[in-house]
C-alpha cells in the first residue's frame, strides 16, 4: 500500500489527515463519509486482525512504532487521531 501522492504537475502532496483516511479506508474497506464514527469491533473487517493491519500501515506510513498501550487504546478513528497527535506528535 502507498498512499503517498507525489508533487508534480501542480499536485500537492496528501495532508496527513488524508494518508490517515485512506489508510482507513484502504484497510477497512471503508468509504470517507463513514470514518467519522466508526469504532473498533462496530464493523466485520475491523476485528483483531483488521486491527493489527490498520495499526501496521499507520506505523509504516508515519515511521512510528506504537506502544502496545496505545494499540489496545486505538478504538476509534476520532480516539486514533487524538492518540497519534498527543503521543506521536502527528498534527492532523
Amino acid at each position: 500500500m502507498v498512499f503517498i501522492e507525489k508533487s508534480r504537475k501542480g499536485k500537492k502532496a496528501m495532508s496527513k489527515k488524508e494518508k490517515y483516511n485512506n489508510i482507513f479506508m484502504e484497510c477497512l474497506g471503508v468509504k470517507e463519509e463513514e470514518l467519522a464514527n466508526l469504532e473498533y469491533m462496530a464493523i466485520k473487517s475491523w476485528d483483531s486482525v483488521g486491527h493489527m493491519n490498520l495499526i501496521a500501515a499507520l506505523e509504516k506510513e508515519f515511521d512510528f512504532m506504537m506502544d502496545t498501550e496505545d494499540i489496545l487504546d486505538f478504538n476509534s478513528y476520532e480516539k486514533g487521531m487524538e492518540l497519534l497527535s498527543e503521543k506521536y506528535n502527528l498534527e492532523f
